[in-house]
């Protein structure tokens, strides 16, 4: 009776050796990645996006790699960069990500400036799929107060922006149609800031607190940010680490850890840099400037 129950025994044996075979491969397979391009820029760009993804697939065995496109073109995606309420972005990207079964266990993000912090707005807003890791290279987190250096296609529209944004960057009009007003963050308007901004006050919890959006913040398992140190568009400059100017005046900046957003822990970034989350890289390059041997090196790690 023994002998005849023995092919049983090594075939259930066989059984849960493979099937732990396979479960070992599968907990170790390769996280996709999803990317945003920042403003003037695209999905597709052999220059830039299309750089990147060319080397994280040539990098990372396997990977699948997504770069957003923001409309049904490259010149769509384009212009969405500038004029598609960054709301409808979000929520846009939100649902092809849900829509995507390859993301179904979750993946990693990686925003290119502007594109830094609407990423961070679909942690906070869709965490299903589960975003792991989040990379912000260049992202302006707390916004931006001037354009110094507009990257646009041309440089009518760059100063077509920039007196938008001087003129009226609060009001209904400019809010709707201009996705740089929505993350435009005067210090000497602050009450008009917190009241009008339609996408950077929200994601920012400078209205109400929304335990949701930080619940879902916190759920990351690391939130990576990069600085540029010699960064001549984005300013202040200390937005990609989180800091800003101080309220009330344009000359004083603040680190995150100073902000009231930090110490009131409005987003959990406080207990996230406790837990360890939190990591502050720099650049010594100008505006999304870096080499491919720093890519390797710094960012290349949080993509494996």
């Amino acid at each position: 009776m023994a002998i005849s129950a023995f092919p049983m025994l090594v075939g259930t044996a066989l059984l849960l050796l493979l099937s732990s075979s396979s479960l070992a491969k599968d907990s170790n397979a390769t996280v996709p990645l999803v990317i945003w391009h920042g403003m003037g820029d695209n999905c597709c760009n052999p220059l830039s996006m299309g750089s990147i993804k060319k080397m994280v697939e040539r990098e990372v065995s396997g990977i699948y790699v997504i770069s957003l496109m923001i409309g049904k073109s490259v010149i769509q995606d384009t212009e969405n960069g500038f004029f598609m309420d960054v709301n409808e972005q979000v929520a846009f990207v939100c649902d092809q990500l849900a829509q995507d079964p390859k993301l179904k266990d979750g993946y990693n993000a990686m925003g290119f400036s502007q594109g830094g912090q609407f990423l961070r707005a679909v942690a906070q807003r869709c965490p299903s799929p589960p975003m792991k890791n989040l990379i912000s290279v260049g992202g302006q987190q707390q916004g931006v107060y001037g354009l110094p250096r507009c990257p646009g296609e041309t440089s009518h529209l760059c100063d077509w922006i920039r007196k938008q944004l001087n003129s009226g960057a609060y009001t209904d009009l400019v809010q709707k149609h201009l996705v740089q007003a929505q993350y435009w963050h005067d210090p000497l308007s602050d009450d008009l800031y917190k009241k009008h901004s339609l996408f950077l006050a929200d994601i920012n919890q400078e209205r109400v607190l929304n335990e949701t959006y930080k619940k879902n913040l916190m759920a990351l398992e690391k939130f990576v940010m990069v600085k540029f140190l010699k960064d001549s568009v984005v300013d202040p400059v200390v937005t990609e680490w989180f800091g800003f100017l101080k309220t009330g005046q344009a000359v004083e900046t603040e680190t995150l850890q100073e902000s009231a957003l930090y110490t009131e822990d409005r987003l959990g970034l406080a207990q996230m840099e406790k837990d360890g989350k939190l990591v502050f890289l720099e650049s010594d390059g100008d505006h999304l400037q870096f080499t491919d041997e720093w890519f390797k090196a710094k960012i290349l790690p949080y993509l494996l």
